[in-house]
């Protein structure tokens, strides 16, 4: 559904879904690879993950997130 920053991004995103209830994964991925040049780094790109009959509403929740206007 997305990708985020890192892991840590990754989880308040997904936590953040939870609490929608929209069931949520995450997952490493390859974008980006290579931005390190070989330094070893704990973070990374992050795939968000949701069933796709959630998908829309997965992102309407974000978008209403990133306006400040929270569902109950």
């Amino acid at each position: 559904m997305t990708i985020v920053a890192n892991e840590v991004e990754a989880d308040l995103v997904c936590s953040f879904l939870r609490t929608q209830g929209i069931l949520c994964n995450h997952r490493v991925t390859d974008m980006g690879a290579g931005g390190w040049d070989g330094v070893p780094n704990a973070g990374g790109a992050r795939e968000v993950l949701v069933d796709p009959d959630d998908l829309e509403r997965a992102r309407e929740a974000l978008a209403s997130a990133e306006l400040g206007e929270f569902s109950e």
